[in-house]
């Protein structure tokens, strides 16, 4: 699993022209998932993110969770993460998971992530075109792998 995690002042989704979910502060998790990710993923990255210290304390150090801050999590999904540029310049996908075994993993993520924090998570539709909206903070962009673990 790969995520792009942004600490945002608001983000959210449209599709359709349509408001489908809003948060104000807190964090925009972009979310691929590969063919081979399974509950060891979920339960290893839902937990990082849940307790990464990316929110100023009150001395303005970067030393606080998004439960410890009070802020909202969006979780949207995209494949594109998973993207291959090696040959040529059109990306393959060929790593992202398809829908039949992603759809169970991203949402187990949003459960795991959810408990993780004791908060509701908001998300995008699966699948769908999205207009993703968002003012990073920061800007605080983190690009997490659980392959790599770092």
């Amino acid at each position: 699993m790969r995520a792009v995690v942004q600490r945002v002042s608001s983000a959210s989704v449209e599709i359709e022209g349509r408001l489908v979910s809003h948060i104000d502060h807190g964090m925009l998790v972009l979310l691929g998932i590969e063919e081979d990710d399974g509950p060891e993923d979920v339960s290893w990255l839902s937990g990082k993110i849940a307790r990464l210290r990316i929110f100023d304390d009150h001395n303005g150090v970067m030393n606080m969770s998004v439960s410890e801050n009070g802020g909202d999590i969006l979780v949207v999904s995209q494949f594109t993460l998973h993207a291959s540029t090696k040959k040529g310049n059109r990306p393959s996908y060929i790593r992202a998971a398809k829908p039949e075994k992603a759809i169970p993993v991203y949402e187990s993520f949003v459960s795991e992530i959810g408990r993780e924090t004791g908060k509701k998570i908001q998300t995008g539709a699966f699948g769908a075109m999205m207009n993703v909206s968002l003012i990073n903070s920061g800007p605080v962009t983190i690009f997490i792998d659980t392959k790599q673990k770092e």
